[in-house]
């Protein structure tokens, strides 16, 4: 067994279907075509966004462990077996940043309590970046994750959050299964109060990148298509 323990590299992919080098460091280029071992939500995608990155790596010497919502807890451990033997490990997103919204998480945590050295990679996260571009609160937020699907339930959780913006001063993010975009600006411009800030940040990073930050009552009169479209939402109470 080799006596040096692998690194656990987080690596951060693009927000879309766009060049990578584009929007990620020359650092992310040089870690991918030095490791050979992954833990990944997609396999396809995960091996469609190496060759995007080094497009002479050979695919047959990749390894792939699968990571998401069907994995269970008990199997985590063998994935970091190779940085316990020496092997530097790459943690890949779908999209952005591992961890983040994301079930990285877990196995981040668990490297941490086996003494695995974690390195974090520069790249782009669309919560971070559509906090930065709406003008809001950036020393005081918080991600909500998905708000609840049910229609009263939705509604009292819109309440909330904006009793909570005010009260706290605290911009609000959260996000919506793409094909219910729509319905989410729709139930924003009608539930808040006309004077909340709503901000809509569409496709970051794309050609067709979407970022804008009005009241609800303005949001009334300038609705926009974000059908399938990855979205982030924030609102604030003033």
């Amino acid at each position: 067994m080799n006596s040096a323990i692998g690194n656990l590299y987080l690596i951060p992919t693009t927000l879309g279907d766009n060049a990578p080098l584009e929007v990620l460091p020359i650092s992310v280029k040089k870690v991918v075509e030095e490791v050979n071992t992954y833990i990944v939500e997609n396999e396809k995608t995960a091996r469609r966004f190496i060759k995007k990155i080094s497009s002479g790596k050979s695919q047959a010497t990749l390894k792939m462990f699968h990571l998401n919502k069907f994995t269970d807890l008990s199997e985590l451990p063998e994935f970091l077996e190779p940085c316990i033997n020496g092997v530097n490990v790459g943690l890949l997103s779908e999209a952005g940043c591992p961890g983040v919204a994301d079930p990285g998480a877990d196995i981040v945590k668990l490297a941490h309590q086996k003494n695995i050295k974690v390195i974090p990679l520069v790249g782009p996260s669309s919560i971070l970046m559509a906090m930065m571009s709406s003008g809001m609160n950036g020393q005081n937020f918080t991600f909500n994750g998905y708000l609840p699907i049910d229609k009263d339930e939705r509604k009292k959780e819109i309440k909330r959050l904006e009793r909570l913006s005010f009260e706290h001063n605290q911009s609000q993010i959260f996000i919506e299964t793409p094909y219910r975009n729509n319905k989410m600006i729709e139930d924003l411009s009608n539930l808040l109060e006309n004077n909340t800030d709503v901000c809509v940040a569409c496709d970051i990073t794309l050609p067709s990148e979407f970022i804008k930050t009005q009241t609800a009552n303005k949001w009334k009169k300038n609705m926009v298509d974000l059908h399938k479209r990855p979205t982030i939402f924030i609102i604030h109470k003033s």
